[in-house]
């Protein structure tokens, strides 16, 4: 058997950047848009509004917000137990797939509290969705002693608009998954798990099955059984770790030319289970994520890595280089603030 190739960290940061749409930005509709880029973290709605139009021919801030009143795309606690923006037909595969793991997580890190006192105050936070979304303050009153947030581990919940949107970023009004989207189609949960990896390959590969464990917040023995059935390329990195891929992915030379491009807080390409593509330099992590700066900081890509950062000031995008930049990157970064200035007025 011939030896797989090996991808060097420049074909690895390409690759990356090219199926995050940061090469070349994906054409097609917003939900087409996040399930090639596996979804987009919203924890702070502004950011998954940056993070689209970063990525996105075109976005418009109320076309986003259309699609989050006409149930196109929706946001939910998903990946990691962190809120994500996905298109309406990802929502329940993803769900259904990381539903037990997040409940053994929030078991073990709940001080305590048998799953029985969760599942009782799931029961109650559901009979009070029964009318329609109700506000986060009423449901921490209703799920008590727990939080809302804990009890809806054992209850599919969905962040409604007009709250976590541009108009309002207060991201407190709640439903039911099934209230807003209708109940799981017959073979969601089934089809969970390798929707997860084909997700994450198509986003975020050539990858290792630890990685896409990280991302998806499952263990790998999990994904075993579908990393075994899927058609599946294998890679080498640098240091010899095997890595894998789905057939007919982008994988550019490591010497394409990479625009200068704006991410937003808790950008996906920045997180730990990307980190062989190099986005963000290790020397710079902690000036992006740290106990100071909890929820991290808008960047700038310069050459495919993080370059500095951005934060709104006016009419204009206030930015912070971390290192020098030479005089044509400097001007290229200063355009492209120039443009996401425009897009945030």
């Amino acid at each position: 058997m011939a030896r797989p190739r090996t991808l060097t960290a420049r074909e690895l940061n390409r690759a990356l950047l090219a199926r995050q749409g940061l090469l070349d930005p994906h054409p097609g509709t917003v939900p087409q848009v996040l399930e090639r880029i596996g979804g987009i973290q919203a924890q702070y709605a502004p950011s998954m509004y940056v993070g689209l139009w970063s990525r996105m021919r075109a976005l418009s801030r109320d076309g986003l917000t259309r699609l989050l009143e006409e149930r196109a795309v929706v946001q939910g606690t998903l990946l990691r137990a962190t809120i994500h923006l996905v298109s309406a037909e990802d929502y329940w595969p993803m769900a259904l797939a990381v539903r037990e793991e997040r409940r053994r997580w929030q078991l073990r890190a709940g001080r305590g509290v048998p799953e029985e006192e969760y599942a009782a105050a799931a029961e109650r936070v559901r009979r009070a969705l029964v009318d329609g979304p109700v506000r986060r303050a009423t449901l921490d009153q209703v799920a008590r002693p727990v939080r809302v947030t804990e009890a809806g581990l054992w209850l599919d919940l969905v962040r409604v608009p007009p709250s976590g949107t541009w108009e309002r970023r207060r991201a407190d009004l709640f439903a039911t998954a099934e209230s807003w989207l209708g109940a799981p189609g017959a073979d969601d949960g089934e089809r969970g798990p390798e929707l997860l990896v084909r997700r994450y390959l198509t986003a975020f590969g050539p990858a290792t099955p630890a990685a896409v464990g990280d991302w998806a917040g499952l263990p790998v023995r999990a994904l075993g059984p579908v990393l075994a059935r899927l058609p599946l390329r294998r890679f080498l990195a640098e240091d010899g770790v095997e890595l894998i891929d789905l057939p007919g992915l982008p994988l550019p030379d490591g010497d394409v030319p990479a625009p200068v491009r704006f991410l937003p807080t808790w950008d996906a390409a920045l997180l730990v289970h990307a980190r062989r593509a190099g986005a963000l330099p290790e020397r710079l992590r902690p000036l992006v994520f740290s106990t100071r700066s909890p929820q991290s900081i808008g960047t700038f890509l310069v050459d495919g890595a993080v370059a500095g950062s951005w934060k709104p000031a006016g009419a204009r995008v206030e930015l912070h280089e971390f290192e020098p930049l030479g005089p044509q990157s400097r001007a290229e970064v200063s355009a492209e603030a120039e443009r996401l200035a425009a897009f945030l007025a």
